[in-house]
């Protein structure tokens, strides 16, 4: 690090990643002269990654197989890692199939330094190629959320190393929902999460099937059952309305419709709710995903289901993978 770099705070990364090719390529040269140093953790990649890593640069770690993976544990074993490599006051946190624009890291950076009650920032997350399919539409718009104080970031964040290690890292146990679960334990320690009206990183989500759209949305659906089960209590009530909403949309209407037409043909109005819905989304959000937010409580309704048959049944939770 230059002492310019060292009087503003010092910055590195962790990229966490799986087979993902020359994506994780890219991500590491938008890294290359913003972040030092520079750590990509591989959860059991078979094509290469960790060789392209190497030669980029990179400090790697490399995720025993024998224990579940998860992005929570990932991230985890890159912070630890970065922590050994050089202790850097700020910390990016990247998904591998990302770059980060131009500009970020200095603009977020800059940020922190002058907030020192901000724990984490975070800034406009782009899909980078939303024409190919309507899926990577709907991940373009889901990112598109308004800059100010925040209940919570994605997978892709600056934050300070000491709120991080204040409250004890990710939770490794969470397969999804990590970065929200993060966040409202560092607000609960006094921290503050702020989104930045700056680019910041470029996603590419490859979906071309609805099979892997749908896999996605089951996945945000066990992510609302867990978290309102481990914080869905007053005063953040965590993802109990998303869960009820699932709950609701997903199984509880077309069950009481289907039940319903064994007494009378008149039970089957009630899936006139689904248009309506369509309808009245559409004026806010336009056809195309108001369409898809209202099929999506379908499979998020599904992972409100597996989240509680596995914890009924003592199961532990398998990778929900879309890719």
């Amino acid at each position: 690090m230059t002492q310019q770099d060292l009087a503003a705070g010092s910055l590195g990364a962790v990229v966490i990643g799986r087979n993902e090719g020359a994506r994780l390529v890219a991500c590491l040269e938008s890294l290359a002269l913003g972040a030092r140093p520079l750590v990509y953790v591989d959860s059991g990649s078979t094509d290469g990654s960790v060789a392209a890593a190497t030669a980029a640069g990179a400090v790697v770690v490399q995720l025993d197989g024998t224990v579940p993976f998860t992005a929570a544990r990932a991230r985890n074993a890159g912070f630890a890692r970065l922590m050994e490599a050089g202790a850097p006051e700020y910390v990016q946190f990247v998904d591998g199939d990302c770059r980060v624009q131009p500009g970020w890291l200095p603009v977020a950076r800059a940020y922190l330094v002058a907030h020192p009650k901000v724990a984490v920032v975070c800034g406009r997350r782009r899909e980078m190629h939303p024409e190919a399919s309507v899926w990577n539409r709907l991940c373009d718009a889901e990112w598109d959320t308004p800059p100010g104080e925040a209940k919570a970031c994605g997978g892709d964040a600056l934050m300070r190393s000491a709120a991080v290690r204040q409250v004890g890292g990710y939770d490794p146990a969470l397969i999804a929902g990590e970065e929200p679960e993060l966040c409202l334990r560092l607000r609960r320690a006094g921290w503050q999460v702020w989104r930045l009206d700056a680019e910041m990183t470029l996603h590419d989500a490859a979906m071309q099937r609805i099979g892997q759209w749908w896999k996605r949305t089951r996945r945000a659906g066990f992510a609302f059952a867990e978290g309102a089960a481990m914080h869905g209590t007053a005063p953040e009530f965590h993802w109990v309305a998303e869960t009820r909403r699932a709950l609701l949309w997903g199984l509880g209407l077309p069950l009481a419709g289907l039940l319903g037409m064994i007494f009378t043909p008149w039970a089957a109005l009630v899936f006139a709710a689904y248009p309506a819905q369509v309808l009245r989304l559409r004026r806010r959000l336009g056809l195309e995903r108001a369409f898809f937010l209202t099929l999506g409580k379908l499979p998020e309704a599904m992972g409100v289901v597996q989240f509680w048959l596995n914890r009924l049944l003592h199961r532990r939770a398998a990778l929900i993978e879309y890719k």
